[in-house]
């Protein structure tokens, strides 16, 4: 059944599921509704919202950067998307990066670079290799790319030029491209985040780097979702000691003004030159200085540290509290991004959050997932398990459908 406009949005285009909340404004790790209700945030915009909301020293120089400029265009220089770009390279240990405005554009550029990459070795018909449980966007290609056949319906025919395998199977890697000697790069989510909160593991990611070298592929490891320092490191492939050849970012990098952005190392930082690819929004000096800022705050206020240790504190209170309870398959995920797999279908628990005033969202039918801001306390962390795990208990207490 389609969906149709809500009374309350009668002009929106009916694209959303939406809960029956508005939100007005927020402070820190809280925000409150138009009818006075306060909601402790841990979905923070779904993981975009780093530092919260209303930060002391965001907000004063997005400000300042609004009434200088907000947008030139790329026929220009614009000095902060340098200043961005080389702080960005600095941490990630890579070369050079292209901005644009969200994850799903990130993708298709990184899409773009491996195919013209396998072009440039005169490779006529370039494949990617993507993997099961994957999100990468809704365009028509992220969406060829992506493993989710509910939201590909309808949107046939898909891009062709894909090979799709099991996450964390080296050996299916390696039969695949055997089997297909056009694949030129792998592409994966380090935590599939819509997929279900689903890391790569260590040995699976060092596997693909030795491959990737051997093969002369590239390595391109969608941080979307779970970069920017959500997992207690910059990004959560450093984790395993690798570096990707090709890195598309977004949400967390700008706090929640619309930026994106593809970093390259060495392999994959000459494929693209002047008319390959462009944007007219992407890197416009608002973005970048929230971008510049973001960084900024998080490496002065020890942000990964906290999110590690916040993280663990949160996974802890979890546990505890569902310990021993039937129904709860696993608690997953590093830092500040975590899913609570459940036995069955959890989606009726976001009404129940929101009255039990914390927000968070349903991924893969039946992951329960937490992405909250990177500013989160111990003592926050603590009450966000205080509110959800009553709702888990009482969902699992009733008879499985």
């Amino acid at each position: 059944m389609n969906a149709v406009p809500s009374s309350s949005e009668p002009h929106v285009m009916p694209t959303y599921g939406r809960l029956p909340v508005a939100l007005s404004h927020g402070q820190g790790c809280w925000v409150w509704d138009t009818q006075g209700r306060r909601f402790l945030d841990g979905l923070a915009g779904i993981a975009v919202n780093t530092l919260g909301h209303n930060h002391p020293r965001l907000v004063p120089a997005l400000q300042e950067q609004v009434s200088r400029l907000i947008h030139t265009s790329n026929y220009y220089h614009v000095p902060l998307q340098e200043q961005l770009a080389a702080k960005l390279c600095e941490i990630s240990g890579l070369a050079n990066v292209f901005f644009c405005n969200s994850g799903l554009e990130a993708n298709e550029a990184a899409l773009k670079i491996a195919r013209k990459f396998g072009h440039d070795r005169g490779n006529t018909n370039p494949a990617v290799m993507v993997f099961e449980g994957a999100f990468h966007g809704r365009s028509l290609a992220t969406l060829s790319a992506t493993a989710n056949p509910k939201i590909q319906a309808g949107f046939a025919p898909l891009v062709p030029g894909f090979v799709r395998v099991k996450l964390n199977d080296t050996a299916a890697v390696e039969a695949a491209l055997d089997a297909h000697p056009h694949i030129t790069a792998i592409f994966l989510e380090t935590i599939q985040g819509e997929g279900g909160i689903n890391p790569a593991r260590i040995d699976f990611l060092q596997a693909l780097r030795r491959i990737c070298d051997e093969r002369d592929l590239l390595l391109m490891l969608d941080e979307v979702q779970c970069g920017i320092g959500r997992t207690g490191k910059w990004f959560a492939h450093q984790w395993a000691g690798i570096t990707p050849d090709v890195m598309p970012l977004a949400k967390g990098l700008g706090s929640g003004v619309p930026v994106g952005a593809v970093v390259c190392g060495p392999r994959a930082a000459g494929v693209l030159q002047a008319g390959n690819h462009g944007t007219t929004f992407g890197g416009n000096p608002l973005a970048m200085r929230a971008g510049v800022e973001t960084l900024k705050i998080m490496e002065e206020d020890g942000l990964l540290a906290n999110a590690a240790a916040v993280g663990e504190t949160l996974r802890q209170a979890l546990a505890e509290g569902l310990a021993g309870v039937d129904g709860v398959v696993e608690i997953r995920g590093q830092g500040l991004m975590l899913g609570i797999e459940l036995d069955r279908a959890c989606g009726a628990l976001l009404a129940q959050g929101i009255d039990a005033g914390v927000l968070f969202s349903v991924t893969a039918e039946r992951v329960i997932r937490l992405v909250p801001p990177l500013i989160l306390t111990h003592d926050e962390a603590r009450e966000i398990a205080h509110r959800l795990v009553p709702l888990v208990k009482a969902l699992l207490a009733q008879p499985k459908p």
